[in-house]
């Protein structure tokens, strides 16, 4: 494991807690535990030790949420986000990740003001939106790209799975589904990459039990939240972690 202090794997496990609540409850906290993986690890091996927990996250994502996945929806992502993921693996090779960051962070806020005026619009139709075959591609190439960049995909799959209009259940059942399934195909990019060792993989073990601490009081919290709020405090979350890249 990485040598560190008391007070640094503090911040390690409260983000690996923040991705377990992410995981089951709030997506846009994840956004918050790759700022802190980043802060106390070296960049590019935090983002493959975030990746052994946001696997183990998503299956239990994918057992809580399993009889409420929109199939047609994903389905329909897989070809945008392979080709999003392919630019990422290209840009990680050619560009300086903090100045990608800030510009994920621009691309992101920019994104998030234009879904808010479609959302506003009177002539906005949920239905006619996930099926048109541009805005498919445009919102799951960002996803596929800005995950495989930054672990920065849950911003625009959020905007996207809201604005089909997708209920709560329903969205973080396909959104988890959808997220096993990126950071899956993420695996032998990264380790081309060079970015697995013992050293990552035992660190990400000792995360684990916050990990879980988070995906229980996930589950607690999003059973008494109410459908109503549910979307404004994503919504919310989304705009906050997009400007937390630009810091």
């Amino acid at each position: 494991m990485y040598d560190l202090s008391p007070v640094a794997w503090g911040v390690l496990m409260v983000a690996a807690f923040l991705i377990g609540i992410a995981k089951t409850a709030l997506p846009g906290l994840v956004t918050f535990s790759v700022a802190l993986f980043a802060a106390i690890l070296p960049a590019r091996e935090s983002t493959a030790i975030m990746l052994g927990l946001l696997l183990v996250g998503d299956l239990f994502a994918i057992w809580l949420y399993r009889h409420h996945v929109d199939w047609l929806i994903l389905r329909r992502l897989i070809p945008p986000v392979l080709i999003g993921l392919l630019c990422g693996v290209l840009i990680v090779w050619l560009l300086n990740s903090e100045q990608l960051r800030r510009l994920i962070g621009v691309i992101l806020l920019l994104l998030t003001a234009g879904t808010l005026i479609l959302l506003g619009s009177t002539r906005h139709d949920a239905q006619s939106f996930s099926r048109s075959t541009p805005t498919r591609w445009f919102y799951g190439g960002l996803g596929g790209f800005t995950t495989m960049v930054a672990n920065a995909g849950g911003p625009p799959m959020t905007l996207y799975f809201v604005a089909s209009g997708m209920d709560m259940v329903r969205f973080l059942g396909t959104q988890a589904y959808f997220f096993f399934a990126v950071n899956l195909m993420k695996i032998p990019f990264q380790y081309s990459l060079g970015l697995y060792s013992a050293t990552s993989l035992s660190t990400a073990l000792v995360l684990l039990a916050p990990l879980l601490l988070g995906i229980a009081i996930g589950r607690a919290f999003i059973r008494s939240i109410k459908p109503e709020i549910f979307t404004p405090l994503i919504v919310s979350l989304t705009v906050v972690s997009s400007v937390y890249l630009l810091v």
